[in-house]
């Protein structure tokens, strides 16, 4: 008897336990409206070597994707939307300089200042460029996630592109041969 309700136990505790799961939420892809953010460009386009400040917009008059630089307001270069293949976010752990000296100095528990890392957000863009025939991948670094999505959510359907996960890609195209 005594098995026999043991047995009646364990069936009911292993039957509830396999219970259907509820279904995770899909993502409902949010367009931003949002056409300026201001970034830092980190390089990866052809004639813009240098680090610089300054605002990335989008533009659907003229179709493309334009950098300006903060310290003169000038147009530093633009992609075409056509020329866009791949947009994904991506970030990196960092230790700041100060921390990195401050675990070097002989003091007691100095060790754990090495530790304290911020996380940096980046925008990577890689095109393929009609105008230069040439491939690049540019970089965008972003104060913070929620604007780092904002411009892929905004860029990534105004430039006709599909979504994988928060990252956007354009197919290739198939052959007729």
């Amino acid at each position: 008897m005594k098995k026999a309700i043991f047995a009646a136990v364990c069936a009911l505790l292993l039957s509830a336990s396999c219970l259907a799961q509820p279904r995770a939420p899909e993502k409902v892809q949010t367009v931003s409206t949002a056409t300026e953010w201001q970034v830092r460009y980190e390089g990866g386009v052809f004639g813009a070597s240098t680090k610089e400040q300054g605002t990335i917009k989008v533009s659907d008059t003229d179709q493309r994707v334009t950098f300006v630089r903060k310290s003169d307001g000038k147009e530093m270069f633009s992609i075409p939307y056509e020329a866009l293949m791949v947009l994904y976010p991506d970030s990196k752990s960092e230790v700041s300089t100060t921390n990195k000296v401050i675990s070097h100095m002989p003091l007691p528990g100095a060790g754990l200042a090495g530790m304290m890392s911020s996380s940096i957000k980046y925008a990577n863009v890689q095109f393929d460029d009609p105008d230069i025939d040439a491939k690049g991948s540019a970089s965008f670094r972003f104060e913070d996630q929620k604007e780092l999505l904002s411009f892929l959510n905004s860029l990534g359907p105004r430039a006709k592109m599909l979504q994988r996960g928060d990252a956007y890609y354009r197919p290739k195209q198939k052959s007729v041969f």
